[in-house]
């Protein structure tokens, strides 16, 4: 009988870490809430972050080269164009 008191006490032990737990949590919630109120708004609530200022069309490139492709293509002349029908 000498176990039984000690389950009790590993039992009252435990129960009083979850009440220890779920009162941190309130505190963290309670905390969030007020932090939450208290930050400003973004003009850009609601905005994905990852693509937040990009513009629909065609993006400016990255470096300022030219496309070596694209000064090929002037050079060679279209044969519709100089007999002048269409392709």
């Amino acid at each position: 009988m000498a176990s039984r008191p000690k389950v009790t006490q590993q039992k009252r032990a435990r129960e009083r870490a979850r009440q220890e737990r779920q009162q941190e949590k309130l505190r963290r919630r309670d905390e969030a809430k007020v932090r939450r109120a208290n930050t400003p708004a973004d003009e850009t609530a609601g905005e994905d972050p990852d693509i937040a200022g990009i513009v629909p069309g065609p993006q400016p490139r990255p470096w300022d080269d030219e496309d070596p492709l694209d000064e090929a293509e002037d050079d060679v002349e279209n044969p519709a164009r100089v007999n002048g029908g269409s392709q």
